[in-house]
Parts: structure tokens; sequence; C-alpha cells
């Protein structure tokens, strides 16, 4: 597979200290592919897209599902994120979304955002999956910057009349009784829709729901090729061969250029870190002044995100980090560290004992896509939920199940197919540009 970052970006350095990992024991990986089988539809990827695509297939339309994962179910960006099961999964402002899609687009859009946070919940319910759920009450936006507030002020009637929910605004005077406190913040607006889960937790209980509808996942099978036939689609793995009639790639910010070739140059892969603390006292957090359960994240076009879990350890996220080399995680660490220490100081002493990395995916259109790959009959993709997988990720999914069983179509702002970038393989070298960009922007 050709990929374009290091190679340790794809290897087990980055998620070494996952705190997840030490929530829930991963059950023995699954065996690997072997000599040749067949399906009639082939899914590469055991994350929430691949593995909600395999459900809905298999439950839906007693479809004969085998998943093809190259590690072990989760590993990717799915077992490692920050566990924000919310709305998103775009990057352009909803004023170029609309010149591009038109009013009717973005109630669709809207409407579909809410779904994907229906979906997680209805999952969760309906196969007994216990992933920790908490923060019912949504998430919280924070103004970094005195002047950021008024914008938020304007974007709460604008969620209001686009999603029919009420968005408090919280005056920067209003901060530490909603235990919202932390010196670098200047009011904030608290959406009601979405929660918080354990997002290990949830992605191994939908691998256990799909195994139950009788998918096969195959672990430890990257795929190294696939060939189109007379009857479909041959994918190949180091030890084995698939044939199937249809497939689906869900492979997100974990792609590479060549399987298929199609995704040469449509996805970019950039990096997310997180960190999470000891369990914190009451006093500790009395100190801080920040007590709320409420996912959060604040204005910063390279935004942190963060939050009180159940057992009061905090989980603080953030983007940046154009390489990922070992070195580069080294200094990743020492970043994201002392950005916590600034934004939460009453915690600089706090020891944060876990840290680590994956990929989150974006296109060159700021738009996810689901859809046809290029002229390939039956056979389709799904990424680019830029950072926010968790529900549309799972929704996406259930989209690329309905279209390969011709019971539904595709949001228009998921349609479009993703244009390349430029640079093809060395297009990660526009990351740092942008990121001093959007780094100058933050500050002024």
């Amino acid at each position: 597979m050709k990929r374009i970052y290091e190679q340790n970006g794809y290897g087990p350095g980055p998620v070494a200290d996952c705190y997840w990992d030490t929530t829930v024991a991963r059950p023995p990986r699954g065996g690997a592919l072997r000599g040749e089988v067949q399906a009639e539809v082939a899914v590469v990827g055991a994350g929430f897209t691949g593995l909600s695509a395999a459900i809905h297939l298999a439950r839906d339309a007693g479809a004969d599902v085998a998943v093809l994962e190259a590690e072990s179910v989760g590993w990717g960006a799915s077992g490692r994120n920050g566990g924000f099961a919310c709305i998103g999964g775009t990057k352009a402002s909803d004023a170029a979304l609309t010149r591009r899609f038109g009013a009717a687009g973005m109630a669709e859009w809207h409407r579909t955002q809410v779904a994907t946070v229906e979906l997680v919940s209805d999952l969760l319910d309906r196969y007994g999956i216990d992933a920790d759920a908490h923060s019912r009450g949504g998430e919280a936006v924070l103004a970094h910057r005195p002047k950021d507030f008024a914008g938020l002020r304007a974007e709460a009637a604008e969620l209001e009349a686009a999603y029919g929910v009420q968005v408090d605004v919280i005056g920067p005077g209003e901060l530490a009784q909603e235990g919202l406190s932390a010196p670098g913040f200047h009011g904030a607006i608290r959406f009601p829709l979405g929660f918080a889960l354990n997002p290990l937790k949830y992605v191994l209980g939908l691998a256990q729901a799909a195994r139950e509808a009788g998918v096969r996942i195959y672990e430890g099978s990257p795929v190294v090729g696939i060939e189109r036939i007379t009857t479909g689609y041959r994918l190949t793995t180091p030890d084995g061969t698939l044939i199937a009639k249809k497939l689906i790639i869900a492979t997100n910010g974990y792609s590479s250029e060549d399987v298929p070739g199609w995704m040469a140059g449509r996805y970019l892969p950039a990096q997310s870190a997180v960190l999470v603390t000891r369990e914190l006292s009451e006093d500790e957090i009395a100190a801080q002044g920040w007590s709320s359960d409420l996912m959060a994240y604040d204005t910063r076009n390279l935004l942190h995100y963060f939050r009180l879990m159940p057992n009061r350890r905090f989980l603080f996220g953030m983007r940046g980090g154009t390489s990922a080399s070992a070195a580069a995680q080294g200094q990743m660490k020492v970043h994201i560290r002392a950005d916590f220490e600034a934004m939460f100081p009453a915690w600089a002493r706090i020891e944060t004992q876990h840290f680590w990395s994956g990929f989150v995916c974006l296109t060159r259109n700021l738009t996810p896509y689901a859809g046809p790959i290029g002229d390939w009959p039956d056979a389709w993709a799904g990424f680019a939920y830029h950072g926010n997988g968790v529900a549309l990720g799972t929704y996406t999914g259930k989209l690329l199940a309905d279209i390969a069983t011709g019971q539904g179509g595709v949001p228009a702002l998921m349609a479009a197919p993703p244009s390349r970038f430029p640079f093809g393989g060395m297009r990660r070298a526009l990351l740092p540009l942008a990121y001093r960009w959007y780094g100058f922007v933050d500050r002024g």
C-alpha cells in the first residue's frame, strides 16, 4: 500500500499509550483471510463506517458480507478518537456550503446531522452496547477571544433555525456557574444535540453485533490489491483472496493511494492528538472551575476539544502535527501538554498519564463523501468526516449499505466526488502552510 505519511504513523507507536485500551480488554485478534473465499459484499476497514455498513447489509438485506481489516477492529481512528458523538463533518462554512448546495441542500444536511446522532444512540440501545455514554446535554462551543463571542451569539440563532432546538448563550460572567471556567474563554453557546462515549467500547460492540448478524471479519488482512473481474472484484491480502460481487471502501484517514487507485489524491489525513489526565479530586475540579461534563471545543480554526469524563479524568485534544515520525510524535506531546497547561492552569501540575494520536481525514472540497468509486460498477467509498466520524462515519456506513441494496440515496452535500489535491503524494506539504495561516488567524 502506498501511503503519504511516515510508516510510524501507521504502526503501533502513536497509539501505544491510548487511554481507551485501559478501559476494555480487546478480544483476541480474529483470524486472517487465508485461501480463496467468496462473499456478496466485501468491506475494507473494520471501523465505524465499515462495521455499520456490514451490520445494515447483513441485518436489513440478508447480505453475505466479509470485512477485511489490516490490523484489528477499531485499530484506526475509530478506536482512538475523543468520543464525541455529535453533529459535524465539514470544514467549509455554512455560507460557502449554502452557495454550493442551496437552501434545500442545507436543510437536507441539517436533517442528516440529526439522524447521525440518533443512529448511534439507536445502535447502542438495539445491541446493548455499554459504551459509557454520557453528557446527553450536547456540547459547548467556547469563544477563545472576546470578539468571537459576538459570532457565537449570531451562530446560536442560526443553529436554532436550522435544527429546531434551543441553543443557550452563556455570557463571560456566567461561565463559572455553568462549570465552564478557564481564563482564556470569553463566553459560550450550548448546543443540545449529541453525547459523549467510549469509542473503543462502541466499535468493539459494533463488531460483536456484526458477527452476530453473520458478518465474517478477517483481521490482520491488509488489502494489497483490488482487481475488477467478470463477477465483481478480487481483493488480495498477503495470505488469501476474497471474491465479491460488490465492494465498499471504508478506510478514511488510513486509506492508501493504490487500494484502489481512484483514492489517490482525493483524501488528506491530518493528525489529531489526545491526552488524558489521572482522576481528578473534587477539590482539584473546583480549583479550576471546570465541572461540566459537556463535550466542548473552542472557536480556533486549529481547535482544541475536551471533556470531563464520568470517572473525573479530563480528556484534552487538538489538531496539528505535519509529520508522523517518532520524533515528531514527541514534539506533539510537548505541544499539547503546553496548550493544556495554558488553558487550564489550575491543572498545570496534574499528570497526563495517556497521550496518543491518529489521523482524521479531509477532502479538498471540505465535505464528506459517500458514493461510487469512479466508474467501477457496484463499488462505493465513504470517507472524510473532518474529525467528526463517530456519528457521521456510523451513518455513512448505513448510507453505503442502502446504496448497495438500492434502498436509498445520499444527501447532496455528500454526493459530489472529491476533487484531487495538488501535489499528489506530496500533498501533506500543504498542511504546514495551512496551519501557519490558521494560527495567524486564530491569534488575530
